[in-house]
């Protein structure tokens, strides 16, 4: 009778929080850490509250050092400690997505963005704002461009329109898009408000809003993102938008979603929200959904013919260089430009010691296990990727 009693609460709480989110049994548990702000913790977690008070079928998990609140607590002192923590509650499932304020994402991933546009307060998806999708500027933002529609399709855009921000490259990006198309992957293009139209974005259409998805570099997208949220309180303290994303990327199983040091407790209880709207949407099965559709219609191969005309021809008596046995890399060295990062882990192959390439909050990193440290320093001096400090 007990049992029969228990079921019938749980119905009954599934179908209030139905009636106040609009999706019955649409839950979702997402976490944030807390460390890092440069607004304080205190700022954090009332950015976790307001989101769990606006979504009721939102369960918060803060992950940070000890604090007066309502919301389920995973006590950690250091940033170290909350990464691990992080990533346990992410791959054992028992949180959908976490929100941080740095993490190393793999060279391919990268995130997304989400903000409210100042003319028309219209929602627009900014591909991409951290990380790094590709070495090479334009296959990097054809592939931005798959990973805006992922993250449109998983908050609910059913067939997101996809405009090209008129970068050097679009141009190429826009033949790349059309070639896709051609092969049968489905693009909604946006037209620009401009007169003469077309799916080259300019300034006025990004104030707009004018596509679901706005396609860009990263880098560009970095500024945009911090233009958007702090453009009215002077770049100190960003108070709208849904922060910088989830890192999306072909094979990446993990939902994390970045914010910055100097996000105010809006963004965050929205970054939080939009964290929640990627778990009900499924980002994971969304995202393979879309790879294999694109890569059914040729991305590969349209990535590659891009990326061919750059490439040298490899000198004959080149050495293969094969990876060491691997190792746990839990060390980062910057300081190395992106064009050479990956001849620079090759480098460290060569004398024997394992290393892997990503991308941090400040840019390019080397990933090392920390007892070879020492060593590798002074190979990446010698060998001219970094100077001395």
């Amino acid at each position: 009778m007990t049992d029969v009693k228990k079921m019938i609460g749980q119905v009954f709480e599934e179908i209030a929080s139905g009636l106040e989110t609009g999706a019955f049994g649409a839950k979702a548990t997402v976490a944030v850490t807390t460390l890092g702000s440069e607004h304080g913790v205190e700022n954090v977690v009332r950015g976790a509250e307001l989101a769990a008070k606006r979504d009721p079928g939102l369960e918060v998990v803060l992950i940070g050092p000890k604090v007066e609140s309502n919301l389920k607590q995973y006590v950690v002192e250091t940033d170290d400690e909350g990464y691990k923590v992080m990533e346990k509650l992410l791959d054992s499932g028992e949180v959908g997505a976490c929100v941080t304020m740095h993490y190393s994402f793999p060279i391919g991933v990268s995130t997304v963005g989400r903000v409210v546009t100042p003319a028309v307060a219209k929602e627009m998806i900014i591909a991409t704002t951290t990380g790094t999708s590709s070495a090479h500027r334009v296959e990097g933002m054809v592939k931005n461009g798959i990973y805006g529609i992922i993250a449109a399709k998983a908050i609910g855009i059913e067939n997101p329109t996809v405009g090209i921000l008129n970068l050097d490259g679009a141009v190429q990006v826009e033949r790349a898009f059309k070639k896709l198309a051609e092969g049968g992957y489905e693009i909604n293009f946006a037209q620009s408000n401009r007169a003469d139209g077309g799916v080259l974005m300019r300034g006025n259409d990004l104030l707009q809003g004018v596509p679901d998805v706005m396609v860009n570099d990263t880098l560009t997208g970095n500024l945009l993102m911090k233009i958007f949220s702090s453009y009215t309180t002077g770049g100190g303290f960003e108070a709208t938008g849904y922060g910088y994303g989830p890192g999306i990327g072909e094979d990446y199983d993990r939902t994390v979603l970045i914010i910055s040091r100097a996000s105010g407790y809006p963004v965050i209880a929205s970054a939080l929200q939009y964290a929640g709207d990627l778990v009900r949407g499924d980002v994971k099965k969304v995202a393979k959904e879309e790879f294999a559709k694109a890569n059914k219609a040729g991305l590969k191969e349209i990535l590659a013919n891009i990326t061919a005309a750059d490439k040298k021809a490899p000198a004959e008596d080149e050495e293969e260089v094969v990876a060491p046995p691997k190792e746990i890399c839990d060390e980062e060295i910057s300081g190395i430009d992106i064009l050479e990062l990956e001849d620079a882990v090759r480098a460290l192959w060569k004398q024997g010691i394992y290393a892997e390439s990503g991308m941090g909050c400040t840019g390019p990193v080397v990933m090392i296990n920390k007892e070879r440290h020492p060593f590798v320093h002074d190979i990446l001096v010698k060998e001219g990727y970094i100077t001395e400090d």
